[in-house]
């Protein structure tokens, strides 16, 4: 049987951050390791560009910084591939085809789109390739043929519109060519969108509250300890709020039982821990001082892993290059039944020519 194609991937601006973790990267983790997918995971640069035009090198020095952060987080040579979106030309002619298929106005209401113009304060000098972005990313997703697509919960309208722009094209030149995407979110709800460590609504690195998986002890424990809580806590013995709690958004994400039995075994799990805040008698210091030994837990093999292959740089662009290359062919062959299906065949079509 033939198996279905993953395909999902990041910008290359830098350090890749918990956030991406529990957004995606843990489930492209468990979905390799399933045996049931062929995997592929781009470093997306193109997209990059789209708001770095002006600053290439950011994207060029990141390129194996977030090869890495996958090796770490638990992606395996052999078992996915790993591509550069630049060097797949097919990426640069889909999108022209799709383009055709969607209006100004859909991209305008697209709400990552609208959310991301906010953010990057773009107001009304938007770059064009900006705008262009969902497009982009359905030649993503449509060129290696993916049924599935690994996203946080703010990448839902980019996939809405990739399946847009799949159900536009096979309908409008009568064709079963792009297959059908559909996203796959994290397990946990709870994970759909981590804040940041000063409770702002996103996890950022443009805003540096952000703790990345490459982070040392010091440097994890640190950004922990400054974590925003609840403002009226002053006193252990006061009643705490759990809601907007940083801290407690975390461990709603991070923790399971198993660390109460290692970390704090006078609780029996999360609830217990909670009512104990809400009631008083709970400071925030030991409460932050559990979640940092989850973090320490969880981010302390992936920062070996990644250390294990930082002096081997060389290797993974040779595999990178190698992988980069099959996944060229394999979307030259979707590109040709493309072009065939909207009639751009012209020199490979008999009929073509014997109708002249």
């Amino acid at each position: 049987m033939k198996k279905k194609v993953v395909l999902t991937g990041d910008r290359p601006t830098g350090a890749l951050h918990i956030g991406h973790y529990v957004g995606s990267l843990k489930k492209r983790v468990e979905m390799q390791n399933s045996g049931l997918y062929d995997m592929f995971v781009m470093i997306a640069d193109l997209q990059a560009l789209t708001d770095n035009a002006k600053s290439p090198d950011k994207i060029r020095n990141n390129i194996m910084e977030v090869m890495l952060d996958y090796i770490a987080a638990g992606l395996e040579l052999g078992k996915t591939r790993f591509f550069i979106q630049s060097q797949i030309p097919a990426l640069f002619e889909l999108p022209m085809y799709y383009a055709n298929l969607v209006t100004v106005s859909r991209l305008e209401r697209n709400p990552t789109i609208k959310s991301e113009i906010k953010m990057r304060g773009f107001n009304k000098s938007i770059p064009v390739g900006f705008m262009n972005y969902p497009i982009s990313q359905a030649a993503d997703i449509t060129a290696v043929g993916a049924d599935f697509v690994p996203v946080g919960a703010d990448q839902l309208p980019m996939i809405e519109q990739a399946r847009e722009i799949v159900n536009s094209f096979n309908k409008t030149y009568n064709t079963d060519v792009l297959v059908l995407p559909e996203a796959v979110l994290p397990d946990n709800k709870k994970s759909y969108r981590i804040v940041g460590t000063d409770g702002n609504s996103k996890m950022s690195k443009s805003l540096g509250n952000c703790i990345f998986l490459k982070d040392e002890p010091e440097e994890i424990r640190k950004k922990v300890m400054s974590m925003y809580t609840d403002p009226n806590h002053v006193s252990i013995n006061n009643p705490g709020k759990i809601e907007g709690n940083t801290v407690f958004l975390y461990l709603d994400i991070f923790c399971e039982n198993h660390h109460f039995e290692k970390f704090l075994p006078e609780y029996k799990n999360l609830n217990e821990f909670k009512n104990h805040y809400k009631r008083g008698g709970l400071g925030d210091v030991k409460v932050k001082s559990f979640l940092n030994e989850i973090l320490q837990e969880l981010l302390k093999p992936m920062r070996e892993r990644r250390k294990e292959y930082e002096n081997r740089k060389k290797e993974l662009l040779e595999i990178l290059e190698t992988d980069t290359a099959y996944t060229i062919e394999v979307s030259n062959k979707i590109l040709k039944r493309v072009r065939e299906a909207i009639g751009l065949n012209y020199f490979q079509d008999k009929n073509f020519k014997e109708n002249l």
